[in-house]
């Protein structure tokens, strides 16, 4: 560990970094500099402006972030440094990356963002910041209230230029240019150089250095990119295949609207993924939340537009997949870097129908690079995927031993049985069993005739869920009221859900059916019996809803649901599944 760390340490030290910075580079656990970080750094620590076209994930945070930790003063509190991006997520996430990178140095850094209070900013300017990371919006405003003086700034990075400019802030950010009138250094950041990015530069740097890593050296050089050409009407079918195969630890899908974002991931989660849709229609609050619980491991798929490609704090994932075909090379490069940042090896899928094959070429010459095509994989593709992945654990838990008692178990049964045949028989256990993954959270690939063609007895196909097990996990949400003065508006429960001391039921039915929190409250406290005050959170989307409801009486309250009608509709409650993935027992049949 020693050897790696000061390896780390010298080939930071060589871009001309201090001990302040390398410290911390060698406490981030940063490997050898990335490709923009080896151009940028030694440009910014000479004083340079740059123009950098660098896409997400190649590091470029710390290739300013570094230089503005060497050149800071720690003894003066007034601004030194000032960063625009286009998002409130962004600005916390760089913020907390340079208190990070100048934690050596009492670097202070802040973001300043709309939708937080001001009085709060207000405060935190007061006792002077060094480093301000803000979006154009709000930092006009506190420009426009002289709470933040730029007179002092020596240091301006434009992250995430071009997003900025296709968002409208161009008339913010020239003012903001122009209100730091110190001598100072601009470095431009941009996935992609569009000419109105370039009239930026030409307008506000001096004799910037260009940089270039957007090229196939940087774009996803590790990342394995596929795609697989299907008809349209297949697409639901073709993802629920892929992610059988592909197993992701996390991953992120792109689709082309919010509603279908929310479309896909309530058939995801009917088909017992974890997934939770985000898009511009999310609240910040709802959407901080759903991060939070991705970045945890209790949502694994996240559904979105292309606003989850850029700007949010999202952690490295393990598969890209592009339900829908970008719109152009810039949103591809941008979708992609969220997998193998910095580094690290991902992969990137993309879901073609005939009608984007050509929409697809245009990207393949965009990037300078072709895609690799497949075949949508079979149910024995994915039969075989999941065996090999069966015998990898099994072998794995071989390995570790600790296996006596076991061993003692097999040697008393094997008296009267044939080994092999109680060898199949605890295998067959297991596998029905399975573990808490995204690979046993969801229905076999053999499912996807029935869901096409309904069930034998010839019901619709979407009847047969009430009789499945799926996979449900609640979706982060505003908590609901009752709206009735019988029952007061009650704050959310939070000693229910996740504790264990409630469980959660899922409906299929929603705002589209004119269903409101109240009804629930009623039919559940008439039908079931159950006290209101014994009811947690609910929570109504557009076509589904979760109640909690007390875990003991869980199986009931469904089964009661399931006899009823609630707006004129049945409401085909099911158990949700727990964030462990552990299997629960299926609500009765109605």
């Amino acid at each position: 560990m020693e050897h790696v760390l000061a390896e780390t340490r010298t080939s930071f030290a060589a871009l001309g970094l201090g001990d302040a910075a390398l410290h911390a580079v060698a406490d981030l656990g940063y490997g050898e500099p990335t490709a923009v970080q080896l151009q940028v750094i030694p440009l910014l620590l000479a004083g340079k402006d740059v123009v950098a076209e660098a896409p997400t994930g190649t590091g470029k945070t710390a290739a300013y972030g570094l230089p503005i930790v060497e050149h800071l003063d720690e003894a003066e509190r007034r601004t030194q440094a000032l960063v625009l991006v286009p998002t409130r997520e962004l600005a916390i996430q760089i913020a907390e990356a340079l208190n990070s990178l100048g934690k050596y140095r009492d670097l202070v850094s802040l973001p300043i963002y709309g939708g937080q209070p001001y009085e709060r900013q207000f405060r935190a300017l007061a006792r002077g910041i060094q480093v301000v990371v803000g979006t154009p919006g709000r930092l006009l405003d506190h420009l426009t209230r002289k709470t933040l003086l730029l007179d002092n700034v020596r240091t301006v990075i434009l992250d995430e230029a071009d997003e900025m400019l296709s968002m409208g802030f161009i008339e913010d950010i020239q003012t903001i240019l122009a209100a730091v009138t110190s001598e100072h250094q601009t470095a431009l950041f941009s996935a992609t150089l569009p000419p109105r990015v370039v009239r930026l530069a030409q307008q506000h740097l001096h004799d910037a250095k260009p940089v270039s890593v957007a090229s196939q050296q940087a774009i996803a050089p590790l990342v394995r990119q596929v795609y697989y050409e299907i008809p349209a009407h297949a697409k639901p079918d073709a993802l629920a295949r892929i992610l059988d195969l592909e197993e992701p630890e996390s991953a992120i899908v792109f689709v082309g609207t919010r509603r279908e974002a929310d479309t896909v991931a309530e058939q995801l989660n009917g088909l017992g993924y974890l997934a939770q849709a985000i898009h511009g229609d999310v609240t910040q609050a709802q959407r901080e939340r759903v991060l939070e619980r991705f970045r945890s491991g209790r949502i694994q798929l996240l559904v979105g537009t292309d606003v989850a490609a850029r700007g949010l704090d999202i952690p490295d994932v393990s598969h890209v997949i592009n339900y829908d075909v970008p719109p152009d090379a810039e949103s591809y490069v941008h979708r992609i870097g969220r997998t193998g940042r910095a580094g690290q090896s991902g992969e990137a899928v993309t879901i073609v129908t005939p009608r984007e094959r050509r929409q697809l070429t245009m990207i393949e010459r965009g990037i300078h690079r072709r895609l690799q095509p497949l075949s949508l994989p079979t149910p024995s593709d994915v039969a075989a995927r999941r065996r090999a992945i069966f015998r990898d654990r099994l072998l794995e838990i071989v390995d570790a031993g600790e296996l006596d008692p076991f061993i003692a178990l097999v040697e008393d049964l094997a008296e009267s049985r044939d080994v092999r045949e109680v060898a199949a028989a605890a295998l067959k256990m297991a596998s029905q069993d399975g573990s808490p993954t995204l690979a046993t959270r969801r229905k076999r690939p053999s499912d996807f005739a029935t869901r096409r063609t309904g069930t034998a007895d010839g019901r619709p196909p979407t009847t047969a869920v009430k009789r499945e097990n799926v996979g449900v996990e609640s979706s982060d949400r505003p908590k609901a009221r009752t709206g009735e003065k019988e029952k007061p508006a009650r704050a959310p429960r939070r000693g229910s859900g996740a504790r264990g001391t409630a469980a959660q039921l899922f409906l299929r039915i929603g705002k589209r059916d004119g269903l409101h929190p109240s009804d629930l409250v009623s039919a559940i406290v008439n039908e079931a019996g159950l006290s209101s005050d014994a009811i947690g959170d609910i929570d109504v989307f557009d076509s589904f809803s979760f109640v909690e409801v007390p875990k003991s009486a869980a199986e009931r309250v469904a089964a009661a649901l399931n006899r009823t009608m609630i707006r004129g509709r049945a409401p085909r409650a099911i158990l949700a599944r727990p964030p462990d993935g552990r299997a629960v027992r299926k609500a009765p049949a109605s």
